[in-house]
């Protein structure tokens, strides 16, 4: 991500119905799937945010991602015709973690939240510079009774991440105690919202939809209660660190049109089972045949910060390429998720080498979460 250094870029950009809270707490802003978000604050930067999260609570402006709704009669039969996962497995209430794949290549086109209300209706968030194409597939293959609607900007999301999170939203009397990927609703301030237990973070979190005229209102309730939690304003670089921490993908880095779900070792968000979704006869040649590369981790071996596209080699012979590399505030050491040959036989415990300027530093495979998740 590069910042935004002219008014002229900026005003390509969408904005969250939060920018000028962000601009009076110091944000550093830089673009991101086509909107100007904040990348971090004033009074601490990534470390503070970070820490944040995973000591107390955090709260990330995330109304960047997509919003999409599904309904009429058969909405949720639809959505599982499509989308990779199988929503059988969950009833009203719940969400469930999904990809939209490309029905020729299996290739990712996004990975999506979805929001099971009821037989006739779905709420999908997909990522923000993947919503158009999630909708376009979507209405191009729905039957006339279906309807699927674009209100991607109608909504803004906040996630509230870290151990405390519980206790700032029931002190705002919002529901905390439902299960984890389960969403309820709820009301602060004469607001009403709905209360996700989802986040990208590993830690016990809640993810707010409010509508965005309304936005306002609920981030300044948090922090007007969230004093008494160490509650703190994170940005897009904090987020960043703590997913890869915890193994989670990024797409368009770990995830792709050219990486599909059986090479990202995301099979888990697939059903198999089922007759029909996107991709399903790609992916199950691909898994039968074994895939040409996988993604694994890596960490450190010295004080080497593995950076996206660097490639990884076993003595002359280059093995793989760096998808997401970070260092990590909690471990203090580089950290990294990288498609790996699946010809070199690497094990968990072997090392590769990655080239950072000049030097051959060593990362050692180790299968994700680098940290200890609290998510459940």
């Amino acid at each position: 991500m590069t910042d935004v250094t002219s008014d002229a870029a900026a005003t390509r950009l969408r904005r969250s119905p939060l920018h000028e809270r962000h601009t009076a707490a110091g944000a550093k802003f830089a673009p991101f799937g086509g909107w100007e978000m904040p990348l971090e604050y004033a009074g601490g930067g990534v470390l503070k945010e970070h820490a944040a999260v995973r000591t107390a609570v955090g709260v990330f402006d995330v109304s960047h991602l997509g919003k999409a709704r599904v309904t009429g009669p058969g909405a949720a039969e639809f959505v599982n015709s499509c989308l990779s996962n199988d929503l059988r497995r969950i009833g009203p209430g719940r969400a469930q973690y999904t990809l939209c794949c490309d029905d020729a290549t299996g290739g990712v086109v996004d990975d999506i939240i979805a929001y099971l209300y009821a037989d006739d209706h779905v709420f999908l968030i997909p990522n923000a510079a993947n919503t158009a194409e999630v909708v376009r597939r979507l209405r191009a293959a729905a039957p006339e009774r279906i309807t699927v609607t674009d209100e991607h900007e109608a909504y803004a999301v906040l996630a509230v991440q870290g151990p405390r999170s519980g206790d700032l939203l029931a002190a705002l009397d919002l529901p905390t105690e439902h299960g984890y990927m389960s969403f309820d609703a709820a009301n602060l301030a004469a607001v009403e919202l709905t209360v996700c237990r989802t986040g990208y973070t590993g830690e016990l979190g809640y993810e707010l939809v409010v509508p965005a005229e309304h936005a306002v209102t609920v981030w300044d309730a948090l922090f007007a209660a969230g004093e008494a939690f160490e509650l703190r304003a994170c940005g897009l670089a904090a987020r960043d660190t703590l997913r890869t921490e915890m193994g989670y993908p990024l797409h368009g880095q770990d995830l792709s049109l050219d990486i599909t779900p059986v090479q990202a070792r995301s099979g888990w968000a697939v059903g198999w089972d089922k007759p029909a979704f996107w991709g399903r006869d790609a992916l199950l040649a691909e898994k039968a045949a074994g895939p040409r590369c996988t993604l694994r981790g890596l960490v450190a071996v010295d004080r080497a910060i593995p950076r996206p596209g660097m490639t990884l080699h076993v003595g002359d012979k280059q093995v793989g390429t760096v998808t997401s590399g970070t260092f990590s505030p909690t471990r203090k050491q580089g950290i990294a998720l990288a498609l790996l040959d699946t010809d070199a036989n690497l094990a968990e415990g072997d090392e590769v080498q990655v080239n950072i300027r000049g030097r051959q530093a060593p990362l050692r495979l180790q299968k994700p979460p680098f940290v200890t998740p609290s998510t459940h």
